[in-house]
């Protein structure tokens, strides 16, 4: 990504759709992780602030930094007591885990009733094309690089939310063996990054530009 930007091959459109994206994006993913321990019962993440949507909650410079470098990163992890939680060992878990990509999902679903409404007033009311066009193509990027947060963080490697979710679902002997993965999830992370494209591109890009054809109209 850092190369992209130094060497001029990213656009300027793009490159302040990535950095809002990511800012937003963040900062509802976090969020969202906050408010479903809360609602489950635990008032650990409210008393350490995080039951809030402003960014310097949430976002951890490093980690927006390698989003920036490597084209990955993250916030701060939120906190909790799973014990706490009103559901079982598992599910409470998982709920939490699950509420953060949710919650870009909605963010990017939320943003494409924009677009589909600027594609409307543009035919409608023959809105000024260079700027609506201008602000069409950030909201695209924005609701591109959102799902791409979400579905990344789906993929079930520790520290990711996919992990936690997946243990909740599986049953409990498999669940057990994903847990032995855990110690080495950083290290598969890194191997999936750096040599298993092939891997992750199905993985991301399929359901990524699916989901863009059905909120939008076209993919990426």
């Amino acid at each position: 990504m850092l190369y992209r930007i130094l060497t001029g091959r990213i656009e300027p459109i793009e490159l302040a759709a990535l950095l809002v994206a990511l800012v937003a994006g963040i900062t509802v993913h976090e969020f969202a992780h906050a408010a479903a321990a809360t609602w489950l019962g635990d008032s650990l993440p409210r008393r350490q602030g995080r039951l809030s949507l402003s960014p310097a909650a949430h976002l951890d410079p490093m980690g927006s930094l390698m989003f920036l470098i490597g084209g990955f990163g993250w916030g701060k992890p939120v906190q909790y007591n799973p014990y706490a939680l009103h559901a079982s060992a598992r599910t409470g878990p998982a709920i939490v885990a699950a509420a953060g990509p949710l919650s870009n999902i909605l963010l990017a679903t939320l943003v494409a009733l924009i677009v589909r409404a600027l594609s409307i007033g543009i035919d409608i009311f023959d809105l000024p094309s260079a700027i609506v066009g201008t602000l069409f193509y950030f909201l695209i990027f924005f609701i591109y690089y959102n799902l791409m947060l979400s579905f990344f963080n789906l993929i079930p490697v520790f520290p990711l939310d996919g992990f936690t979710i997946l243990q909740g679902l599986l049953p409990l002997e498999l669940a057990d063996l994903l847990e032995t993965t855990r110690p080495y999830g950083f290290f598969i992370l890194l191997l999936l990054l750096f040599f298993g494209s092939s891997i992750l591109a199905p993985i991301l890009f399929f359901p990524i530009n699916a989901l863009m054809y059905i909120l939008v109209g076209f993919g990426l």
